[in-house]
């Protein structure tokens, strides 16, 4: 995409039905991107880096960051923003649940919000958190996130509590399970799988896990390592499924995207490798396109990097689609 951000790329995201692309930077700016010219279409500028945006409709986005504030764009009208509302710190992680129709907002102040995009202000729900918000995916009526700690939570949508400022106990949406990650290492993303059956997470530590929303499943659960070169050992820092076939693309610092068949723990490609970290990866809504976010994310320190950049690859069924079974290497 051309002209590319100017810092660090913390998120990318397809709209719910075309091919317009939200992006999220360090360099406090939310661009929207038309893939099929490949051109910018817009920038929304922010007071503080952005690490988050999601869209509510194809012509509607939210973007969050570290300014604490929800910001809502009608692209359509691009001086047109409204706050919906404002964490007690950074936000790293915005969902549009349309089951709800409230945006969810996960913030390091250890706090879901949910905000109404019609009545801008209070929060109309809110979930406390075990630690810092450092991932979330919506899946049909379940929010998914990933917490410090390595915590894993899950929210039902359909059972969002208003707030109630006197009753503050009371007006919590409790989660449907809250467990610890059974990978080792700090958690960096969570995805749910289309299918509304399992979730992945992926760890600083070269490993993806696939887990299961129902308890009577525990025994199909399991983990395996990717991303990693001789004794080299990388970060994944993102997940990616594909909308129809529930198969999932995974980025990591070494610079490379594996495709995945989860259900049949198969490693179905990898693509050639980019200049740098992958920081986010998106399928469009129908899986012929993935969005790339080559991004140094700083797992060596401070050093020169590439020029950030994001690639929107073609894909291809053969790239894609599940094959015969055949393990994957395990635990």
């Amino acid at each position: 995409m051309s002209p590319a951000p100017e810092d660090g790329i913390s998120s990318v995201t397809f709209a719910p039905s075309t091919d317009v692309l939200l992006a999220a930077s360090w360099d406090s700016k939310l661009r929207l991107y038309d893939t099929s010219t490949s051109t910018l279409v817009h920038t929304f500028a922010h007071e503080a880096p952005v690490l988050d945006g999601c869209f509510t409709d194809n012509t509607h986005g939210v973007g969050v960051g570290l300014d604490s504030r929800v910001q809502l764009y009608d692209f359509n009208r691009p001086n047109h923003v409204t706050l919906l509302g404002q964490h007690d710190a950074g936000i790293r992680c915005a969902e549009y649940s349309r089951d709800a129709s409230v945006v969810l907002t996960g913030g390091w102040d250890k706090v879901v919000n949910g905000w109404d995009t019609r009545a801008p202000g209070a929060a109309v729900a809110s979930m406390r958190l075990p630690g810092k918000c450092f991932s979330m995916s919506m899946g049909e009526n379940r929010l998914v996130v990933g917490t410090s700690e390595r915590r894993i939570l899950c929210f039902d949508t359909r059972m969002l509590k208003a707030l109630d400022p006197s009753k503050p106990e009371d007006s919590n949406t409790p989660p449907t399970f809250d467990r610890e990650s059974f990978l080792r290492f700090q958690t960096r993303a969570v995805r749910c799988s289309p299918d509304g059956e399992s979730f992945a997470v992926s760890s600083i530590e070269g490993r993806v896990a696939v887990d299961y929303f129902d308890s009577d499943a525990e025994g199909k659960k399991y983990a395996f390592k990717c991303h990693r070169m001789a004794n080299t050992v990388f970060p994944v820092n993102c997940i990616a499924f594909h909308p129809f076939y529930g198969t999932f693309a995974t980025g990591g610092c070494d610079g490379f995207v594996a495709i995945w068949d989860g259900k049949n723990k198969k490693r179905l490609c990898q693509l050639p490798s980019f200049p740098t970290s992958i920081a986010a990866l998106c399928f469009n809504h129908d899986g012929t396109k993935l969005a790339v976010a080559a991004s140094y994310t700083f797992e060596e320190g401070e050093k020169d990097a590439p020029q950030d950049q994001i690639y929107v690859k073609a894909v291809h069924d053969s790239e894609v689609k599940p094959k015969a079974r055949s393990l994957v290497q395990g635990e």
